[in-house]
Order: C-alpha cells, then sequence, then structure tokens
C-alpha cells in the first residue's frame, strides 16, 4: 500500500498497551529522509519557579499519546495518510544549566528545521520555546506567535535570570524572533505582581487577549482574529497546559483556576484551520502533580494530535 514511509503502530495487530512508548506509537527515527513532522521531547525543567516535574513530561505524554488514532472526523483528514510521522526522541539538556540547554537544543533541532521537518515539541518547562523560536526563525525570519496559556511569559526577569520560564517571549522579541505586532496571547488570569504586568506584552506589540475576553469572543472570533493578525507569516503556536482549568490539567507547576475546559481548548485550536504552522510545542506537563489516569499528559497528547491536524491540513 502507498503512503508515508513512516506510520505508527496499528492498534489492531498490536494492542495499544504494548510497544515502545513513543509519539503516537510512531517509530522512533532519526534519519530524517522521507520525514514530514518529528516529534520530539525536551526534558528540561529548570527553568520553572514553583512546582517542578515538567522533565518527566515527554515521557507522560508519549505514554498517553498511545490512545490517539488515525483520522480526523471534524477536520475530515486521516493525519497518518497525510504525514510522515517519526517520534526523534529526547534532545539533549543539561540539568541546571539553561544557557548550556539552549545551546544543546539549537544544535540538535537544526537539521530537523533544515530538513524542512514540521517540529513538534513536548516539554519541559516553558523556558525551552526561546531555543525553539532561535532555530525557526533562522529559517522563516520573525515568526508569529500563537499562544495558549495562563501567563504572558513576558517579565524582564526572575530571581534575578533572564532567561526562566516566565521571561521567555519577552527574550524572544528581543531578539528579534518574533513579529508581536502578527502576535495573540491568549487565556491569561490569575492575580500578578503588579497592575502593568500584562501591560508590557502590549507594549511590547502582543495582541493580549485575557481569559474573560477570550472565553466572550468564542473559537470563530478569535480565529478571525489570529487569521487577522498573522496573514501569511510562519506561525509558531506554543501551548501551555496552564491554559486549561486545574480541574481537568492538575499536573502542571504554576496552576491557575477560572480556566478553560479541555473541550474549549479544543475547539479554539481547531478553529485555527488555514494558519501557516510552522513549528509548536506543548509545555508544563508535570506528572508528579497529575491526577489518576494522568488527565494532563492525555490533554496534552490530544492538543499535539490537533496541531498534527493542523498541519496536515496546510495547503
Amino acid at each position: 500500500m502507498q503512503g508515508p514511509p513512516y506510520r505508527p503502530l496499528d492498534a489492531q495487530v498490536i494492542p495499544r498497551f504494548a510497544g515502545i512508548r513513543t509519539f503516537m506509537r510512531a517509530p522512533h527515527v532519526t534519519n530524517l529522509d522521507g520525514v514530514d513532522a518529528a516529534a520530539y521531547g525536551i526534558p528540561f525543567d529548570t527553568g520553572t519557579s514553583y512546582r517542578t516535574g515538567s522533565r518527566f513530561g515527554p515521557e507522560a505524554i508519549r505514554s498517553a499519546s498511545a490512545l490517539l488514532r488515525p483520522y480526523h472526523p471534524v477536520h475530515e483528514v486521516n493525519v497518518v495518510d497525510a504525514l510522515s510521522i517519526v517520534d526523534y526522541g529526547d534532545l539533549p539538556v543539561s540539568p541546571g544549566d539553561i544557557e548550556r540547554t539552549y545551546a544543546q537544543v539549537e544544535d540538535t533541532l537544526t537539521p530537523i528545521v533544515d530538513a524542512g521537518v514540521f517540529p513538534l515539541a513536548m516539554g519541559g518547562d516553558h523556558s525551552v520555546t526561546l531555543p525553539e523560536l532561535r532555530v525557526l526563525a533562522r529559517r522563516h525570519g520573525p515568526l508569529a506567535l500563537v499562544q495558549l496559556d495562563a501567563h504572558a511569559d513576558t517579565w524582564d526577569s526572575y530571581f534575578g535570570q533572564k532567561y526562566f520560564h516566565g521571561t521567555t517571549f519577552k527574550r524572544a522579541v528581543e531578539e528579534g524572533l518574533l513579529d508581536p505586532a502578527a502576535s495573540v496571547q491568549a487565556g491569561m488570569r490569575g492575580p500578578v505582581y503588579a497592575a502593568d504586568d500584562l501591560e508590557v506584552s502590549r507594549q511590547l506589540g502582543f495582541t493580549v487577549l485575557q481569559s474573560e475576553e477570550l472565553r466572550a469572543l468564542g473559537p470563530e472570533a478569535y480565529a478571525r482574529l489570529v487569521r487577522g493578525r498573522v496573514g501569511e507569516r510562519a506561525v509558531f503556536l506554543s501551548f501551555d497546559v496552564d491554559f486549561l482549568d486545574p480541574a481537568f490539567a492538575p499536573g502542571t507547576g504554576t496552576p491557575e483556576i477560572a480556566g478553560f475546559s479541555t473541550a474549549e481548548a479544543v475547539a479554539f485550536l481547531r478553529a485555527l484551520r488555514g494558519i501557516n504552522l510552522a513549528g509548536c510545542d506543548v509545555v508544563e506537563v508535570s506528572p508528579p502533580y497529575d491526577g489518576p489516569g494522568q488527565p494532563t499528559a492525555l490533554a496534552a497528547a490530544n492538543v499535539l494530535w490537533e496541531l498534527l491536524a493542523l498541519r496536515a491540513l496546510r495547503p
């Protein structure tokens, strides 16, 4: 049968509870010939400010992803037929040394991006997004950011450190990796340190939607706003699982109440059909704090599947 050279295991031949744990049960491959999309882990949580544990996020997401199936009934696309998908493994990291880890991620991710392979990252805390953006911006130029998150992550420093999970997108703007005028941060909520915390993002040029504004807009109006901002620009979509309410995703480092359900999150993602998605990540899954049945890891795996579907739909 003709089709992509790399495909997940057939669950009707090898049951979902069997086999080595890779993302979506795709083969673990590091030769990029014939590869359209590569999932990879960045098991690093030195950039966290409260609860650690997201270094174990990629492992948990892979395990939960065994439930994913090929066909997307809403988008009417078979993701596995449309894309040759592999699990590239975990990129090297240096626990306790964030700048060395950045260099390692850049070195290892560069050949994936240079090969034109769609990068699908499993974090790790949100600090790991910065080296991803560095690599992708070298290929595409300044990217449009579509961020779904409880926090804007545009502080200048934290504990006196410039590189932390709460400073990622300010550094990205300073380094010229993002076009903030083409970028939308959505879902921000919860207590902050000062009245101007979110104003910092707006001053950088981001469109910022607090959770109340996003909920009032709904998926279709949100998607229209995003498309109006990003245009044809290459998009990096970063999904922090604390966008979800802790009732749906307890396993994260900085949970915020009054968040979104998994159903709402999926609706926002599906509405983005047609954007020029160049890369993505799902971050801040912390399995030590997850609940019975690992709902946070399961949510993260399904978000990644939704993002693969968006890529599969891209002209």
